[in-house]
This record gives structure tokens, sequence and C-alpha cells, in this order.
């Protein structure tokens, strides 16, 4: 099973956007060296708690500071912008990482409304071009001819001997289609909407037609935490449920504390919730959290896993991903990294 990354460059209490770019650049780095197979980052706009605005910057630095792990939008949200533009940018991320690329594309608005609005600026196009602006990204990226007439003759520059990996991100069973029907990957966000995760999965392996990719392949995006301590993982479940329901209030901020969890007086079933089959949140010690990945991936028949971990602290979110990796049997260097502690 190769494991992967969502970043979102989540800024913790205290902490200001720099110190959450460099929290990225450092567990890039970790994860590279516990033998992760990719590493995404994020892209959310108009958030004060979430730094990923702009993956495109970002994953030239986290790719110029590690080595063989490949590195990519998880996802450029491609209803904002012009095909032919961000063609472009992954092309140069190409030839600079050659084979270490990977373009992740969506079309959730990363946003609200008014900065999607901000971010289409002076764009006419709505939201049913999608399915052209894909075809005609997977053309420009590949060096292809567009299926946009207009544009047939235009090549995207510079030329490059290697080809980004292109994947199509959602949480929909319209993703999923359209997926399938261009021949590209797919990675499904469990941590987003968890009930349509198995029947779009199964969807887009039904109706794959091949055309960018010979064969379906595909990835299932989960929220994990893991931890040593089962008393910690309900400290965790308490601080997740919590966020979400000051999130639901219209209260937006860094995670509370484990001191502001474990005060909070929740009603009867909240957590029970989290704690269901369905729930978005896989958190528990490292067996546990392995085996229900293990489970999803049987419901899903996915390739690959893609683990999104946000916790109060760095040190926490850094040994999550540790745990994982040992329980998956992945090759771990040595001696523990410093990257939570040296920044």
């Amino acid at each position: 099973m190769k494991l992967a990354v969502l970043d979102q460059s989540p800024i913790g209490r205290g902490e200001d956007a720099l110190a959450a770019v460099e929290h990225t650049i450092a567990l890039a780095q970790r994860c590279e060296a516990l033998g992760y197979h990719r590493y995404w980052i994020a892209e959310h706009h108009a958030t004060e708690t979430l730094a990923s605005s702009s993956p495109e910057i970002l994953i030239t630095r986290v790719a110029r500071e590690t080595e063989r792990i490949r590195i990519g939008s998880g996802g450029v949200m491609l209803s904002h912008y012009s095909p032919f533009k961000v063609a472009e940018n992954f092309r140069m991320l190409e030839l600079m990482y050659p084979g270490r690329i990977d373009l992740g594309v969506g079309r959730a608005p990363g946003s609200d409304g008014l900065t999607a609005a901000a971010l289409a600026y002076g764009n006419p196009l709505g939201i049913e071009y999608y399915p052209a602006k894909v075809k005609d990204l997977v053309a420009f990226v590949s060096g292809r001819k567009p299926v946009t007439e207009a544009f047939e003759r235009l090549r995207a520059t510079p030329e490059v001997a290697t080809v980004p990996e292109v994947w199509m991100l959602g949480s929909s069973l319209d993703s999923a289609v359209y997926a399938a029907r261009f021949g590209l990957a797919f990675s499904f966000a469990h941590f987003i909407a968890p009930a349509p995760a198995a029947p779009a999965m199964q969807r887009y392996r039904r109706d794959f037609a091949a055309e960018h990719l010979e064969a379906p392949y595909s990835s299932v995006g989960v929220f994990a935490i893991a931890t040593e301590d089962p008393e910690r993982a309900d400290a965790f479940l308490r601080i997740r449920e919590l966020h979400r329901i000051r999130r639901d209030q219209g209260i937006h901020g860094p995670p509370p504390t484990p001191e502001e969890a474990a005060a909070y007086p929740f009603e009867d079933g909240h957590l029970e919730r989290m704690r269901g089959k369905r729930s978005r949140q896989i958190i528990g010690t490292p067996d546990e959290v392995r085996q229900r990945i293990d489970a999803l991936v049987e419901e899903t028949g996915a390739d690959e896993v893609v683990i999104l971990t946000i916790t109060p602290t760095f040190e926490d979110r850094v040994r999550s991903y540790e745990l994982i990796a040992e329980a998956y049997a992945r090759r771990v260097v040595p001696a523990r990294s410093d990257a939570a502690a040296g920044l």
C-alpha cells in the first residue's frame, strides 16, 4: 500500500503563516524519510487558519528541499483558472523536478462565494465549462492538441521530456464520472464526504475509458491521527468534534486545546457519532488506524491512501505520520527526526 500526505499548511495557535510553511517543509522532509510516496499541497483561499493559498509556489520550495518523494497539488481548483496557464506552471515544475510532479485538479471553490468571484475576476466562463477546461488542461500539459478549436495550434511551454501525473480530485459521483470519462487517475476525499466514497470509486472503475491512462488508478483521502496512548486518542477525538461544532457555529480559528475540549459539555451522541463507521475522522492507536484504513481501502478498491492530519501541535502531527508509517512497516530512518523541534 502506497501512503501519501495531504498538507493544508495549518496555522497553529500562537503561530503565523511563515511557521506553517516552515512546518510544511519540515514535514515533507520527514515523510520522505519515512517512505511516503507523495506529498500534496492543498489550495485554500481567504482562510486565516490555513497558509496553503498558492500550492504552485509552495510545491517549488518543497520539491527543492526533498529528493525523491513526489510533490504535487491537492489540488488546483481549475474552475477559477486558465488551463493554459496551469499547464505552463506545471510543465515548468516538471522541468525543474523531472519525474516528481503531480497535478491534481478539482472544481470545488476552495473558498467562500466572494473569494471565488475574486479568483475568477473578469472570467465569464461558468462551471459548465469545467469538462472542456479539464480536457484542454490535460492536452496542454501533455503536449497534445487541445479540444477547444480556437486554441488547437497553441502549445504550452517550456518543452519537457517528462509529463506531470494528472489526477482528478473530488468528493462526489460527478467527479468520478469526469475522471472515468477522461481516463485520469482519481482521488476521492473521504474526509469531506465519507458516504459516497465506495459508490464513487466503483463507478470510476466501472466506467473508466482509456485515454490519458490505459487503466484506472485511484487513491482515497482520509483524515487520520495515530497516537500510542488510547486516552490521547479520545482527547484528539474531542478536539476534532469541538472544532467542528465551532465551525458549524461560524466560529473559525485553530483547533481547540486539549483543556478546552476536556472542559466542553458535549451533548449526548456527539462523540458516539464521531466514533461511528461513517465518521470523517480515523483516530486511534496505530493498529486501530491501520485497521480502519485497510477496511476503507478494501471497501473502495483504492490503490493508494492520502492522509490528512491536523493536531493542536506540530510535534503531534509529525508523530502521527511516523506511527502510521511504522504500522504499515515502511522503512523508517533509525533516529527520530528533529523536524518538529528544530525550527
